[in-house]
């Protein structure tokens, strides 16, 4: 991998940790509420991306039940940073994508290896050791919120396996998504009053055309010279990428549970995402109804990445972003 490729890689990386940052730190530092962090962050989203597409002379692409995935995963985001630290949220999330595009590759027919079940296991123990009641567990409604995020994040992928351009169709995506985010901005007033302020508004911002918006147009660049192999493996950097800078910036804990369980999370995907062994000798002629998966055969070179932690090329992946 040349320098250009590997500064580009960094750089998607790093903002989609920055989404986990991002909402973290505005929903702990300022006054602002959820719902108005997830509008101007899919507003601010929604303005880079169409800056980005016509720069281009391209129009936008999406389709509504696509944006509503959208806005599914990034409301139950946004809620539920609001009592999970940055590094624990975007486990949970990262988790909870590679499990739905998981379960729909088997309910689709594909076929785990027996490696690939032990990394099943090994990733199902590390999200229960995270979830343990105890001392250092998060709060149970909050990381039920973030594994609602990570469902609706993985639909949205397997929806974007569609050919055409992966930024124009973000881009529609995310602009038929703005009008979704006003209704809980009107049923908030009846619950509970709607807040912002200066560095609220920032920080949203900073994750809807920063981190979402240009992070995605980067992540699309460097697919473009990458094995999938490669593209999946860097993807599971995210996670810890977020707990470690959470620790400077937001003065979080990196405890000892956190990191068994990010390490048998991380692991077993590692092992299920990985591409089945090349046979030594000539493979028998295939039968009905045999599956197995390989990642590398269907690697999202036109597809959603997730957001904070992007959809790593799992099991029947997106082909065409994983983001947020």
């Amino acid at each position: 991998m040349n320098p250009g490729r590997i500064a580009l890689v960094a750089l998607a990386l790093a903002a989609f940790a920055g989404n986990s940052l991002l909402c973290r730190m505005a929903l702990r530092t300022t006054v602002i509420d959820p719902a108005s962090f997830t509008a101007i962050r899919l507003l601010s989203g929604a303005l880079a991306l169409c800056a980005i597409i016509l720069a281009r002379r391209q129009r936008p692409g999406g389709t509504w039940v696509s944006a509503a995935a959208l806005f599914a995963y990034a409301i139950a985001f946004s809620y539920a940073y609001a009592g999970l630290p940055a590094g624990t949220g975007a486990l949970l999330l990262f988790g909870a994508v590679q499990a739905t595009m998981l379960g729909h590759a088997v309910w689709s027919g594909a076929r785990l290896a027996p490696v690939q079940l032990l990394g099943l296991v090994l990733a199902a123990a590390g999200l229960v050791a995270l979830l343990l009641p105890g001392l250092a567990a998060p709060s149970p409604p909050h990381a039920g919120l973030m594994l609602a995020a990570g469902f609706a994040w993985g639909v949205y992928s397997l929806r974007g396996r569609a050919p055409g351009d992966p930024t124009a169709a973000t881009a529609g995506n995310f602009l038929r998504a703005v009008p979704f985010a006003a209704l809980p901005l009107l049923a908030s007033p009846l619950a509970a009053p709607l807040a912002i302020d200066p560095a609220g508004v920032l920080y949203a911002t900073l994750s809807g055309a920063i981190a979402s918006g240009l992070g995605y147009a980067i992540w699309y660049a460097a697919l473009r010279g990458l094995a999938a192999t490669t593209a999946a493996t860097v993807q599971l950097a995210v996670p810890l990428l977020a707990a470690l800078a959470a620790v400077p910036l937001l003065d979080e804990p990196f405890t000892l549970r956190l990191l068994l369980s990010a390490a048998a999370i991380l692991g077993g995907i590692a092992l299920v995402i990985r591409p089945p062994a090349r046979p030594s000798v000539l493979p028998r002629p295939p039968l009905a109804n045999d599956a197995s998966i390989d990642i590398s055969a269907g690697f999202p070179k036109t597809g959603h990445p997730p957001p904070e932690t992007p959809p790593v090329t799992s099991p029947a992946p997106p082909a065409g972003p994983a983001r947020p």
